[in-house]
């Protein structure tokens, strides 16, 4: 059976779920790890956001989806790596073209959504494959920060290839 536009596009949906308290706890966690000072700390809180952000989505699934949660998830992701980079980026860690690599799919994901709303042609792309491994890879450059690993910058490059291909993957959806 076919489902009517308005559904398809999120206007069946409810407003608020349950899930979108959970997203909307990275927000605050963000603000803990830029205003933490221990490791161990800051691991805890990357953890507890990594968590969030598996948890929300799955019980999203169950639930149905909300209409702000489409927004909701998203802005939250970006802004939590936005302030945990910033972080890194201050450490002197990473440069800043290794800072721009990693967070360049969240970039671009933000300059698109706005021009969406400018257009007011707004757009949910569902996620992919590429975009969850960006965002593994971003995790797992921030663990790697605070384990003070020689890999985090090997982890960081990779992370920006796969942001590359995430970028290039939602265009081609996008365009269609």
């Amino acid at each position: 059976m076919q489902g009517t536009g308005a559904v398809e596009r999120g206007q069946g949906r409810r407003l608020v779920q349950p899930p979108d308290v959970l997203t909307a706890l990275r927000l605050p966690l963000a603000a803990a790890f830029l205003l933490a000072d221990q490791t161990a700390t800051r691991l805890g809180i990357v953890l507890a956001a990594a968590a969030s952000d598996v948890a929300d989505g799955i019980w999203a699934r169950r639930l149905g989806g909300s209409r702000i949660g489409v927004i909701l998830d998203p802005v939250c992701d970006k802004l939590f790596m936005l302030a945990a980079f910033s972080v890194v980026f201050q450490s002197g860690s990473l440069s800043i073209w290794e800072i721009l690599g990693v967070l360049v799919r969240d970039i671009v994901a933000m300059v698109g959504f706005l021009a969406s709303v400018v257009l007011r042609r707004p757009t949910a792309l569902p996620a992919r494959a590429g975009g969850k491994a960006v965002t593994v890879g971003q995790v797992l450059t921030l663990v790697a920060f605070l384990a003070e690993s020689p890999l985090m910058q090997p982890l960081a490059w990779a992370t920006a290839a796969m942001a590359v291909y995430a970028i290039a993957d939602y265009g081609r959806l996008a365009w269609r």
